[in-house]
């Protein structure tokens, strides 16, 4: 369960403060993609840091199942995946390294580990690249193992930020069937992005983020039906020359 009450979050400027987060509040639970959907610069990505414990909210609270995320720092990551686009793969360093390297550091289990590593090679369709250097790698193949380095240690609530960049209509079916994967487990999922067909196909509810503020959120026919729009492109339009004006 992801949980935000009120958040506020700013960052200073040369002469101000910049309102990044202005009051959000929504919650996930197991078992749901919540899909948080935006334009670049609503504040998805410093939503996500700052349930990923990366940044500390201004005002508000952020709970990880029951886990204040400001008290529970440790616990929270433990339980935690975090995709960020800000992951930059690059050296000699294979993807199967990679993988090894970051089990490592969440104190897995060898066993456990290579087991883990074979699986999400296969969901993912990574064996043929995957004991190459990722600079030898396509962007897309750099975000499969960036997507895999993010789930190595199996956590419960995940959190991903704009997963299919870079990524090829193929690859990017592979990577939205692996996220239904994780749903079908129970765990809880925050997806964020800026692609309407992404939000209609895999947010069991969905979150309007316009100008740091929640502007809709619910499913996507009680959305459509208490807005009167015949789309979610329709709907996200009106919203956002309505913040505007």
């Amino acid at each position: 369960m992801i949980r935000l009450d009120n958040v506020y979050k700013s960052f200073p400027q040369r002469k101000n403060s910049k309102k990044v987060l202005k009051g959000l509040s929504f919650q996930a639970d197991p078992g749901e993609v919540f899909c948080l959907l935006g334009a670049n610069g609503s504040g998805k990505t410093t939503t996500l840091q700052t349930i990923a414990t990366l940044l500390k909210p201004d005002s508000g609270q952020v709970y990880v199942n029951e886990m204040n995320v400001a008290e529970k720092g440790r616990e929270v990551r433990s339980v935690l995946g975090f995709l960020t686009g800000e992951m930059r793969l690059a050296g000699s360093l294979t993807g199967r390294e990679w993988l090894n390297f970051f089990g490592k550091l969440n104190k897995m289990k060898p066993d456990s580990l290579k087991a883990k590593i074979s699986l999400l090679a296969d969901h993912l369709e990574m064996e043929d690249f995957l004991d190459k250097p990722v600079d030898k790698l396509s962007t897309g193949m750099k975000q499969k193992i960036s997507i895999a380095i993010s789930q190595i240690h199996d956590p419960l609530v995940i959190l991903f930020d704009e997963p299919t960049s870079g990524l090829d209509i193929m690859a990017s079916r592979i990577v939205l069937d692996y996220i239904k994967q994780c749903r079908s487990e129970g765990k809880t999922i925050i997806l964020c992005t800026h692609i309407m067909s992404e939000a209609e196909k895999l947010g069991d509810r969905i979150g309007i983020l316009i100008d740091g503020k929640l502007a809709a959120q619910g499913t996507l026919d009680e959305l459509l039906a208490e807005s009167g729009e015949s789309s979610l492109e329709d709907l996200f339009f009106k919203l956002s020359g309505r913040e505007e004006q």
